[in-house]
């Protein structure tokens, strides 16, 4: 009987681990330049849980675990319906704006690199975004999960309204 070794690591809850920008930075000291890295993830289970992260380090792969260690300590829960989102929003941080649009199956993602990577991670299959303002990759994150964050959830306007779900959509 032959025994098999598990070479793959799997993570406890399954997230998918999206690179959005990896920055390199040079100081100039005495000896010549010191680099540094900055490295920006969004982390997901395709089921409605993402976070992101951003983490600084001499090292590249530093910098990442960094970040992926944030991410994975600030996640919030995305509301979806059928793969999409269930109404139109905007998200602003400082000068960046996200806009987000529900779309119907079969559309894919149309967004740009960050947005993209930040719904691809949420588990979201058809929606249409445009970035506006600043393109900054961390400041069009931050605006789309301050978008993905003020989304408002059926059941809980159903029940705040006193009403059943069914009476809401028809």
């Amino acid at each position: 009987m032959e025994h098999q070794k598990n070479n793959e690591r799997k993570p406890a809850d399954e997230f998918v681990e999206k690179l959005v920008k990896l920055n390199r930075t040079a100081k100039t000291v005495k000896g010549g330049r010191r680099m540094s890295f900055s490295a920006l993830t969004v982390v997901g289970d395709k089921k409605g849980r993402i976070g992101y992260g951003f983490g600084k380090a001499n090292d590249v792969t530093e910098a990442i675990r960094k970040s992926i260690d944030k991410a994975k300590s600030n996640l919030i829960t995305l509301s979806s319906k059928n793969g999409t989102l269930p109404h139109e929003i905007v998200g602003k941080y400082k000068s960046s704006s996200v806009l987000l649009k529900p779309a119907c199956p079969g559309t894919g993602i149309i967004a740009g690199g960050a947005v993209r990577a930040v719904m691809d991670a949420a588990g979201i299959t058809d929606v249409i975004s445009k970035s506006l303002g600043s393109s900054t990759s961390v400041n069009v994150v931050r605006a789309t999960f301050n978008a993905v964050a003020s989304l408002m959830d059926a059941r809980a306007v159903a029940s705040n309204r006193g009403k059943s779900l069914n009476d809401l959509w028809g």
